[in-house]
């Protein structure tokens, strides 16, 4: 269904996602292409840009892309570039903690926005636990080794350059975005969960509220995924949205519980 989807609406074939993403909204595609289509022609924004995965499956002609993770945007800039990975990648603990303290090392030496920097990220997203992204208060990345039998890795991302050519990259906080009026806003902040430790400065239910306000304001059509806690809902009811409740795969748990998690869209000016 979703390739027929895809041909109605542009020529352009969806990309996968180059990292694995805890949160990834893949399974949300399906429901982004009904909230796109008519609005084709304006620039498309993500103020968190994550795994971008919406973003590679619509492919606007149009994009500003945002993250407050700046290891995430030096990775797709590189990408931009070309990215070539020479680096040894194994599936193998000992090599993951190595190159985990080195990403470390380059990240306190003020070298974060290197090759070499973005190599690591790519080699470290695919190989440590879940594909979570998680970082200390000083700025280190502290997820540990995974636990997948087999990995695959590429080296080259030739697709990815020109997808990337004509989007702007940026890392910064959501509110120092500068919207014209009819942008198309699509907003996946991390959840309101008790693990807000996504980049350094982590992102609290303050932070949270303030997004719902920055995205009431904007007068372009808005959307909005988050996980669908009673105060979520509540904030968004509030501003005047209108909320749709989904199932989304629970893609992690320690206990190996796979049911649905409970997830809102919700939408503004639509």
């Amino acid at each position: 269904m979703l390739g027929g989807v895809v041909g109605a609406l542009h020529l352009k074939p969806p990309l996968k996602p180059p990292l694995k993403w805890a949160g990834g909204k893949r399974w949300l595609v399906p429901h982004m292409w009904p909230l796109w289509e008519g609005h084709e022609a304006k620039r498309f924004v993500e103020p968190f840009a994550g795994g971008l995965a919406v973003a590679l499956a619509l492919r606007p002609e149009r994009a500003q892309l945002n993250d407050a993770n700046p290891h995430l945007i030096n990775f797709l800039d590189w990408l931009k570039r070309g990215l070539v990975i020479e680096m040894p990648m194994e599936n193998e603990r000992e090599l993951f903690y190595a190159h985990r303290q080195r990403f470390n090392d380059l990240v306190s030496t003020g070298c974060e926005t290197s090759h070499e920097a973005a190599s690591l990220f790519y080699y470290l997203n695919r190989t440590c636990f879940n594909g979570l992204c998680r970082f200390n208060r000083k700025g280190g990345f502290n997820v540990p080794f995974g636990r997948y039998k087999q990995i695959t890795y590429a080296r080259t991302f030739e697709p990815y350059v020109d997808a990337l050519a004509a989007w702007p990259l940026r890392s910064g906080d959501f509110a120092t975005i500068e919207l014209e009026p009819d942008d198309f806003v699509y907003a996946d902040p991390p959840y309101d969960v008790e693990f807000t430790q996504y980049s350094a400065e982590g992102f609290r239910w303050e932070d949270q509220v303030r997004l719902a306000e920055w995205l009431a304001a904007h007068p372009g059509p808005v959307v909005l995924s988050n996980q669908a806690t009673g105060r979520v809902l509540a904030l968004y009811a509030e501003h005047g949205f209108d909320l749709r409740i989904l199932d989304a795969p629970r893609m992690i748990s320690s206990s190996g519980d796979r049911t649905p998690a409970k997830e809102v869209l919700a939408t503004r000016n639509l």
